[in-house]
């Protein structure tokens, strides 16, 4: 992890290391800093931060994952941590308190671990940084369009 900073990154700053289910850790590191960060950004800066480290994503994820030998390595998190960002900005309004965050990261984690499509074929054509980015963005798209049909017939 420390050979490199791109590797630092794309694991998570380690979270991406854990012995089981490194995904689910790399995305609660992704809420933990999105907690933190929020009351320091708005919604521009964050859509700027997000660019930015989608774009950082795509470069140290292509580099890890060629350095590990697998593109979509499962200790390369750093999809999930910026995915993670998108759904709870997008859904701050809505779902403030910690208990509804909770509820937007586990059915985030749904949608990312089951990979129903189209986020499915993203992940098995799109062999690169960006496909590795691209196929958790896609997971968070439809975790806010499960939120929005929810807000509207339900809540």
């Amino acid at each position: 992890m420390m050979s490199h900073p791109a590797h630092l990154f794309a694991l998570g700053f380690g979270s991406g290391l854990a012995w089981f289910l490194p995904g689910t850790f790399g995305t609660l590191l992704g809420w933990l800093l999105y907690v933190w960060m929020d009351p320091h950004l708005q919604d521009a800066q964050w859509a700027l931060v997000i660019l930015g480290a989608f774009a950082l994503g795509a470069v140290c994820c292509q580099m890890t994952g060629k350095a590990l030998g697998v593109i979509d390595h499962g200790g390369i998190v750093w999809d999930e941590i910026v995915a993670i960002w998108v759904v709870l900005l997008v859904a701050s309004a809505q779902f403030q308190s910690p208990l509804a965050q909770l509820g937007c990261v586990l059915l985030f984690r749904f949608f990312d671990m089951v990979k129903p499509p189209p986020i499915r074929w993203f992940d098995r054509h799109w062999k690169n940084g960006f496909g590795v980015m691209f196929d958790d963005i896609v997971a968070a798209f439809m975790t806010l369009l499960t939120l929005a049909v929810y807000t509207h017939f339900v809540h």
